[in-house]
């Protein structure tokens, strides 16, 4: 980077521990000598997870140089318990140190107001870049050859194995599972997503009939035995009888034939959606964003686009896909669809009138209908990103924790995979009421009705349990919550945003086709700014805060592109970096009056 700041590097601390390292803490000055990639992330965030795949390419290729150290810092409850961590770094396959920070003190440490963020320090244990959002892979690769060059020179760089220890694989049928799906024949039809393969279960749901899959990532084509997946998650019947699967981390929806047994690409080219990509096209020429789930409604496949907040359908008759519903921006916002905002979508159930829709950010249960010639939608159970908890009762009122699945039950009431609070919840729109039908499961993230029973994907007990449905709900004491992150004290009156961004070391400000930049705000509750709200093109602005109005959360979208500064490149390549920041604030006087928000690079 062009500017870097002397600050030492606070210490790496975290009640929950490490993970991934043989039983070893480690510390800063253990750590001496190599380029170290803090990654700031949580397990709900699919930014993060995003990050994490970005990655990959640089752990490998910097191994003797680079070691990344995750830093676990949670937003929800659940997300700190350790078990819970514990489970996540298996799940996604995180090939590196975790430290498990339950109560947010490295993040704290080191002013981190986003996820993900990633800190990078040089080999003598100082803070030279920091980066929030999505899109640095390239920046970061720029940054550590130069590091490595500069610290080769001087003596101050040491190669060799980093602190990695894997742990120790245990063996299960399922690992991970994500989503079910009853076939015709009375079998089930399961996404094992850790191992990236489908797995056909007898009608027991124990006993493995066939694997789907060559069981290593990758975005193959061919027989059960040849095609690679990569975390595949939802599924749905196609009307000619084939499996539509969600292929998430290969950002692509595939096509499993029970008949034949082949897997074929329906959509998705294999690259994430940036912002500027089209939104529509043919089907194998547009970029998708972590499909998460896919249900069959109104004519159209529609896919839980998690990745972008949005949710999109697939034409199998015209080979097309396009945007259905969503502004890509991540909230509660109801309304038309294409006015909407979700924040991950994870989990789709199709009525003859309503797409029933788990908004996991948000702990919210939404629908979509039919409104004269378009789609409305609206909310049933949820208020936001910052409140969960288990609740059950009136549904303006219940609370849930990031939910992964709805199921449509006979009776009109939806049946709600209640993730991180380990339950299985029901929302009856007759009566406008939530109640919780059981409790003690672990990481629930879908269920499917089988013979009168429901039967639940139980994540991370790796298995399906079948349940029956009660006629009454299962008693549950009312706990509600807040996320833990702190306010940022902020003055009355005129507040300065500053969002910063750096180009990467040979690149420039992309602005061949007009601004480069984009920034939008917003807030909840709106009244909380009087002015400086909206769309614009430049990255700092002047917010001004409302009178009398003593705390909310400033929802903060910026995006910029550049492009390697190389006149003699007719087409240079060009990266996208991108970010939302939710920033609780509470107004008082002497706090601050300017909040910077670094995109990449460094604050000076």
């Amino acid at each position: 980077m062009a500017s870097r700041a002397r600050v030492r590097a606070p210490e790496l601390i975290g009640r929950g521990g490490w993970l991934n390292t043989g039983g070893t803490d480690l510390t800063l000055t253990d750590l001496r000598g190599r380029i170290v990639i803090l990654d700031f992330w949580t397990f709900c965030c699919v930014n993060c997870l995003h990050v994490l795949d970005e990655l990959r390419e640089l752990e490998e290729k910097h191994r003797d140089t680079v070691v990344i150290v995750g830093v676990h810092s949670p937003k929800f409850v659940h997300e700190a318990e350790h078990q819970a961590v514990v489970d996540a770094v298996e799940r996604y396959e995180v090939h590196h140190p975790v430290l498990d920070d339950p109560e947010l003190a490295t993040w704290k440490q080191y002013a981190v107001r986003a996820w993900p963020t990633l800190v990078v320090i040089d080999p003598e244990g100082y803070v030279v870049a920091q980066h929030a959002g999505e899109g640095h892979a390239h920046a970061l690769e720029t940054l550590v050859g130069q590091l490595e060059a500069e610290h080769a020179a001087k003596g101050t760089l040491r190669r060799g194995d980093g602190p990695y220890v894997p742990p120790e694989p245990v063996p299960t049928e399922l690992r991970f599972p994500g989503k079910a799906l009853p076939l015709p024949g009375g079998t089930f039809l399961v996404s094992d997503t850790t191992r990236h393969q489908l797995v056909e279960l007898a009608a027991d749901g124990e006993s493995v009939v066939r694997r789907i899959g060559a069981g290593e990532r990758g975005l193959t084509d061919g027989t059960s035995e040849r095609a690679r997946f990569s975390e595949p998650q939802g599924l749905a019947l196609l009307p000619d009888g084939t499996v539509a699967v969600a292929d998430t981390v290969n950002h692509a929806l595939r096509r499993f034939d029970p008949a034949t047994g082949e897997v074929t690409t329906l959509a998705g080219t294999g690259r994430q959606w940036w912002q500027g990509s089209p939104t529509e096209g043919p089907a194998r020429e547009v970029d998708l964003s972590s499909p998460w789930d896919v249900a069959w409604f109104a004519g159209r496949l529609w896919i839980a686009m998690a990745g972008v907040h949005q949710l999109w359908t697939y034409d199998p008759e015209a080979g097309t896909v396009r945007a259905a519903a969503g502004t890509t921006n991540e909230g509660l916002v109801d309304g038309p669809a294409e006015e909407a905002w979700f924040a991950q979508p994870s989990g789709l159930a199709a009525t003859e009138d309503r797409l029933w829709i788990a908004d996991s950010e948000t702990s919210a249960v939404r629908y979509l209908e039919r409104d004269g010639k378009g789609f409305t939608v609206r909310t049933a159970v949820g208020t936001g990103l910052f409140d969960f908890g288990h609740r059950d009762g009136a549904a303006d009122q219940a609370l849930l924790q990031h939910p992964l699945g709805v199921t449509a039950l006979p009776d009109g009431s939806v049946a709600i995979s209640d993730t991180y609070n380990h339950a299985l919840r029901r929302y009856d729109p007759a009566t406008g009421e939530v109640s919780t039908l059981a409790t003690d499961l672990r990481e629930p993230s879908g269920a499917v009705l089988a013979d009168g029973d429901i039967v639940v994907v139980e994540s991370a007990r790796h298995r399906l349990t079948r349940l029956r449905l009660p006629e009454e709900a299962v008693r549950v004491d009312a706990v509600a919550h807040r996320t833990q992150r702190a306010a940022t004290d902020i003055a009355p009156g005129t507040l300065r945003l500053d969002v910063v961004f750096q180009a990467p070391e040979g690149q420039k400000l992309d602005t061949r086709y007009g601004p480069s930049t984009r920034l939008l705000v917003s807030s909840t509750p709106p009244e909380l700014l009087a002015g400086g709200d909206g769309a614009g093109t430049d990255l700092s602005r002047e917010l001004v805060l409302t009178e009398g109005v003593t705390e909310g959360v400033l929802h903060v979208s910026a995006m910029a592109a550049s492009c390697d500064d190389d006149p003699s490149n007719e087409y240079p390549a060009c990266h996208v970096h991108q970010q939302d920041w939710g920033v609780p604030v509470r107004i008082t006087e002497g706090g601050a009056n300017r909040l910077p928000l670094v995109l990449a690079g460094m604050d000076d």
